[in-house]
């Protein structure tokens, strides 16, 4: 049996495999190495992997996930091994799943727009030039977090509109207080923020400006500092993205690129390589 793992900060899709056909997929939280403990990546997994699946029986596992970065891999192989006790691990970040999700092993372009955003270049194997997104705190620009941090930001500042902000009381009933616990005393303030971002619709002006200025940010902080970047075309892999497709084409068109594929995540095509 094999087990591949497409994981965010927030949620986390897996495919169990046996040769080459999809037996199940289904979900559990995200786990961020950067975010949450082994200890926490033990436990959630003991707690949410459904009856279907037997740890005893998966061979190998192909964990694809936000916060992977080298310091951060023996983390996730630890708590994996932990769990899937019999399988041969092999953890990879979750860019390397949006590119073979989305282009396989055709080079090109790969972002990802979710809970947070990610960026690099794909030579149809590797990764081969990555500018850092900085996560929650610095930079994130165009995710869901980012998004529903300037919510919060307008909200808390008095700065939306009085009808948005009337709608976003009667939908949260939130104080200041308890953004402010939530935001900087209680763990996984990226996914508590990203959580706001459902409030943006795209038939309000408010929540247009938002994501577009969240995007054009997207694109003048990260796309556009890669070298040649408008002779690549736009490739993307998220929730945020896909959902609001519209407005990423225009504001990729804004910066000369031309959209490809935006899918809202890569383990169709994750499934599809590794069943080669």
């Amino acid at each position: 049996m094999i087990l591949i793992a497409d994981s965010g900060s927030t949620k986390t899709t897996w495919s169990l495999l046996s040769g080459q056909d999809e037996i199940m997929t289904f979900q559990t939280e995200g786990y961020n190495p950067y975010y949450v403990t082994g200890e926490y990546i033990i436990e959630s997994l003991h707690r949410s992997l459904p009856q279907g699946i037997a740890p005893a029986s998966i061979r190998q596992l192909f964990f694809y996930g936000a916060g992977c970065e080298e310091d951060r891999i023996e983390i996730m192989n630890r708590s994996l091994a932990s769990v899937f006790y019999n399988a041969e691990v092999f953890v990879f970040m979750d860019l390397l799943a949006a590119a073979r999700g989305l282009l396989g092993n055709q080079p090109g372009f790969v972002s990802i727009l979710g809970t947070g955003s990610n960026t690099c270049i794909y030579d149809g194997e590797k990764i081969v030039h990555h500018i850092d997104s900085l996560g929650f705190i610095l930079g994130d620009e165009g995710s869901a977090s980012y998004l529903g941090k300037k919510l919060l930001q307008d909200y808390l500042r008095g700065t939306m509109p009085a009808a948005v902000m009337a709608r976003f009381d009667n939908k949260y009933g939130i104080s200041r207080e308890e953004i402010f616990f939530n935001v900087y005393t209680q763990p996984l303030a990226n996914r508590y923020c990203a959580g706001f971002c459902k409030f943006l619709q795209l038939d309000c002006d408010y929540s247009r400006k938002c994501i577009l200025d969240g995007f054009r940010q997207f694109f003048q902080n990260l796309v556009s500092l890669y070298p040649h970047y408008a002779s690549y075309s736009f490739n993307c892999s998220g929730t945020v993205g896909f959902v609001f497709r519209e407005l990423l084409e225009e504001v990729a068109a804004e910066f000369g690129m031309r959209t490809n594929k935006v899918l809202t995540g890569p383990i169709e095509g994750l499934v599809a390589f590794h069943s080669q």
